[in-house]
């Protein structure tokens, strides 16, 4: 049964409104989101199985749930087994393979500036002083494989073309860049897994 709602759940200010200026250029007609931003990762993870066991009792058929964390400097699949674990023990399905999945949980590789640097064409239309040619460096070539911080070195790039040099106002960005964005072009591995679940659930 294919979607008419989802309700997300982030850990941070920042995804929401990257999210939130993303998904309306994303959903087909006639179907809705909510997002829910906690107060970082810790925050989320804390409240999760709370949260989703609240869903348990009353989600109805035809919506479903995206949960979106950072993977940060944590083992990706550790973190993953610990969000579906989460979301087993609240008694919500999970399974895609199931026509009635209720969940399903993607990680952004390593943060959301990862998704950024996947589409450089967004970012060179919002910043206009930024080089074409940070993609083709080798440092920037694979998104989720950025080195050192990927916030930081996004902020590093802004800031080296003139742009913050107070530091990265992150939902300002995300706010600019969702307006940018053409989601199918995106290099990132951890982007377009979550589209994929997104297409999934509106299928």
């Amino acid at each position: 049964m294919a979607a008419t709602h989802l309700e997300i759940l982030v850990e941070e200010p920042s995804m929401e409104a990257f999210l939130r200026g993303l998904l309306p250029r994303l959903l087909p007609e006639g179907r809705s989101f909510e997002i829910h931003a906690f107060q970082g990762k810790d925050d989320l993870l804390r409240k999760l199985a709370q949260r989703l066991r609240g869903y348990a009792h009353w989600l109805p058929a035809d919506w479903r749930i995206l949960v979106v964390v950072d993977r940060d400097d944590d083992d990706c699949r550790a973190l993953k087994a610990r969000l579906d674990r989460i979301a087993a023990e609240s008694g919500l399905r999970t399974d895609r393979a199931r026509a009635d999945w209720q969940l399903v949980n993607r990680i952004a590789i390593e943060e959301l500036e990862a998704w950024y640097f996947g589409d450089w064409a967004a970012v060179k239309a919002g910043y206009p002083r930024v080089s074409p040619r940070i993609p083709g460096q080798q440092a920037y070539r694979d998104p989720d494989a950025i080195a050192g911080g990927t916030w930081e070195a996004f902020e590093r790039i802004l800031q080296r073309h003139g742009y913050f040099s107070a530091g990265l106002p992150k939902v300002e960005v995300a706010r600019t860049l969702a307006a940018h964005m053409r989601p199918d072009g995106n290099q990132s591995g951890s982007f377009r897994s979550f589209l994929h679940a997104l297409h999934s659930a509106l299928a």
